[in-house]
Formats: C-alpha cells, sequence, structure tokens
C-alpha cells in the first residue's frame, strides 16, 4: 500500500525519543520500584476552582461544537487583555488563535510560514517535537548551537552563521526546555536585528513564561521593533498544572491570524466551549498555582545540586522550568548510556540526545517527583557515578 511522504519524513521522529521513558513505565508496571524522573507533569493537580467551572460549564450545556473562528470570544478577549498587558501594545480578538496545547499551536504556525525546501533555524539544543514539526511542513531544521559556556543562550553571531537564503523562520523557546535558560531583553533584540536583516519570522514556545525563578520575563513580541514578525505561543499546562486539558493559544499579527485561520479550522474548527470557559476563567482570575510550582522547582533543583555534590556530574542550574540538566561527561560515557545504566538501578531519566547534539552529553532530570525521591534518585545516581568513574576511562581532551 503507499503513503503519504510525510510517514517518512517522521520516521524515527515520533515517540521513539522517549524509549527510557516507556521502558521505565513498563518496568514500573511490572513491579518494579522505578523513581521516574523523565517527562515533565506537574505532580499537583489544577486547582479545584478551575475544574469546578470545566464541570459547570459542560453541565450547563457547553458541550456543543465551538462556533469555529479563531477562539470562542471570551477566550479570545481574555488572551488579548493578558498580552496587550504584557507588551503596552492594545491587542485584540484577530491577535490570536486558540488551539488545544502548545504543541498543535507550534505545528499549526510552521505549517502557516514554512514548506518544501524551506528551512526553520532552532537552537540546538532544543525540545524533542521541534524536529518533527518542522518536518511535517516538508522543511529542513537549520540547527543553531547554543554552548554551554554561554548558559545555553542563543548568540546572535551563531544565529547569523547559521542563516542560509533557504531559512524562513527562527523557533525559539524561552525559558528553554531542557536547560532552563532563559533570554534576556537585549539577547532578543540583538537575535530579533538579525531576523529583522534576513527577513525570517520568528515564533516563540512560552510555555514556561509563568515559571521563571527570578527576574521578568521577556519575550520577542513584547519589543515593539519586532512584533510585525513574531508569534507568541503558550498553554495554561505548566501555568495551571493542567496539561490534560489541551488548552493553548497563538498571538501574533492580525494578518498572521487571518491567514493562518483556515490551517486552524481544518485541524479543530472551534475548540471546546467547556475548556474555552476553564481557559478564560484560568487568565482572568489570580492563580497560586504557578508560585507553587515556581518555588517547588527551585527547591527541588536545589536538592539535585546538592544530591550530586562531591560527584563528578556537574548540574547546571536552571533559571526557570520543571527540569535541570546534569552533565555526565566526566564517567567517559553519553546521556544515553548513563540513562539506561541509570534505569538498572531504578532511575529513569532522559539522555539529553534526545534533544540535540549539543545536549549529548547530559541528562535531563525532571523536577516533578517529591522531594525526598529527588534526593534518593540523586543518592543513586551519585552511587553509580563513583563506581563509573574508577571502571571507566575519561575521554581524552
Amino acid at each position: 500500500m503507499r503513503y503519504a511522504s510525510i510517514t517518512d519524513r517522521l520516521r524515527g521522529l515520533g515517540s521513539g525519543k522517549w524509549a527510557v521513558h516507556f521502558e521505565a513505565r513498563r518496568r514500573a508496571d511490572a513491579g518494579e520500584g522505578i523513581i521516574e524522573l523523565t517527562i515533565g507533569e506537574p505532580d499537583i493537580p489544577p486547582e479545584e476552582n478551575l475544574l469546578d467551572v470545566c464541570t459547570e460549564a459542560m453541565h450547563a450545556g457547553r458541550t456543543g461544537y465551538g462556533i469555529g473562528g479563531g477562539a470562542d470570544p471570551a477566550l479570545a478577549d481574555a488572551i488579548a487583555a493578558k498580552y496587550s498587558a504584557r507588551t503596552g501594545r492594545t491587542l485584540t480578538a484577530a491577535n490570536v488563535l486558540a488551539f488545544p496545547g502548545t504543541q498543535t499551536a507550534l505545528y499549526a504556525s510552521i505549517m502557516g510560514l514554512a514548506e518544501k525546501g524551506d528551512e526553520v533555524l532552532v537552537g540546538d539544543p532544543y525540545y524533542a517535537t521541534y524536529e518533527g514539526v518542522i518536518r511535517a511542513a516538508g522543511a529542513s531544521m537549520r540547527k543553531v548551537p547554543l554552548h554551554a559556556r554561554h548558559a545555553f543562550h542563543m548568540q546572535a553571531a551563531d544565529l547569523e552563521r547559521a542563516i542560509t537564503p533557504r531559512c524562513r523562520v527562527l523557533l525559539l523557546n524561552s525559558p528553554h526546555n531542557p536547560t532552563g535558560a532563559i533570554l534576556t531583553r537585549d539577547e532578543i533584540a540583538a537575535l530579533g536585528e538579525v531576523c529583522r536583516r534576513h527577513d525570517l519570522w520568528i515564533v516563540c514556545d512560552e510555555v514556561y513564561e509563568e515559571l521563571i525563578f527570578e527576574g521578568r520575563f521577556v519575550s520577542p513580541l513584547d519589543l515593539d521593533e519586532l512584533a510585525e514578525r513574531s508569534i507568541a505561543l503558550s498553554s495554561i499546562s505548566k501555568s495551571h498544572a493542567a496539561p490534560g486539558f489541551r488548552s493553548g493559544w497563538a498571538v501574533g499579527p492580525a494578518e498572521f491570524c487571518e491567514r493562518l485561520l483556515p490551517v486552524s479550522e481544518t485541524m479543530l474548527f472551534g475548540n471546546q466551549p467547556f475548556i474555552a470557559d476553564m481557559t478564560t476563567y484560568a487568565l482572568t482570575e489570580p492563580s497560586p498555582t504557578a508560585d507553587i510550582l515556581r518555588t517547588t522547582y527551585r527547591r527541588r533543583a536545589d536538592v539535585v545540586t546538592a544530591g550530586l555534590a562531591g560527584s563528578p556530574l556537574v548540574p547546571l542550574m536552571p533559571d526557570a522550568g520543571m527540569f535541570i540538566l546534569v552533565d555526565v561527561s566526566a564517567l567517559g560515557m553519553d546521556g544515553e548510556t548513563f540513562a539506561w545504566a541509570m534505569l538498572d538501578r531504578g532511575v529513569a531519566v532522559m539522555p539529553g540526545g534526545a534533544f540535540g547534539a549539543q545536549a549529548r552529553d547530559f541528562i535531563r532530570i525532571s523536577l516533578t517527583v517529591p522531594d525526598e525521591d529527588i534526593a534518593e534518585a540523586c543518592r543513586r545516581i551519585s552511587a553509580f557515578a563513583a563506581t563509573a568513574s574508577t571502571e571507566r576511562p575519561r575521554k581524552s581532551a
């Protein structure tokens, strides 16, 4: 039988990147005691108020078809108000598209901005689904190295060197997964100037915006000189501990939203009314969830740093988010080898190579389990590292 070429373009770019995670789940289901530090799923439930709004909306009959268009009117107004306050400019429903999660918003955005023969610039390391999204559109991913010596912040000079005549989009992720790095206003302005000279769109995945440990978040969309070419993507998955509700959005120029609307509507003709009501409530009412998560993840990152002190492993303290990277290169092995070895010792972590070549010598630890589990995982990791460092030769310089 025949298949469309997209199935070939995406071969190997799906769930295979989470092989360690799925094997950990299989072993746990079989009765093994596994400390799971792989995926970023908040370990606190959504607020009761959110659940109440959602269920009340369903009981009130908000279970029919959505009306189509960019978003439910009340939700579109709530999203527009959020970004108007953040940018200092007046945005309206014409600047908003709603999607079932940030991933879908990303897919639709790239489908609307890139196609066969085009290239999309992405910092390496990068979130594991980015390459698949880009290749689904027929485009190719053009990697921009993010170096540990720059704390994994994209440098304008590195971006400039990576650009080719085929480049159409810069896909940013700030706060960054897996590194937890946050781009500053000056860094964004410098990157934006490169994009202006080369007439590139800027798509920014900002799902961890509310989980910054210190300082203030800045988006390309916030800069007046970049607003005409910038699209911000986000959701309530992380900020409100509600990933299963799949409620996200894209905010950008009105022309972008108008042109992308048919793409959106062919994917999901109108968002789910009861989820729209819940999301509207989440964006318009005070919430303690993000504050709780910020405090919790920062504390747990400190637990990892303390737990690995004295070992040959080097944790990189994140500035935001729910993960911490750990450099395992001193053991003479890459993150993939280390992750599988730790799984045999009851600890599941993500190999850095799942996020690109620049993270190959790292593992990513999720901070979404209780402190005592993280502490125990670090004891096991340190014990293995101590043994491995005496048994394996170090990498040559």
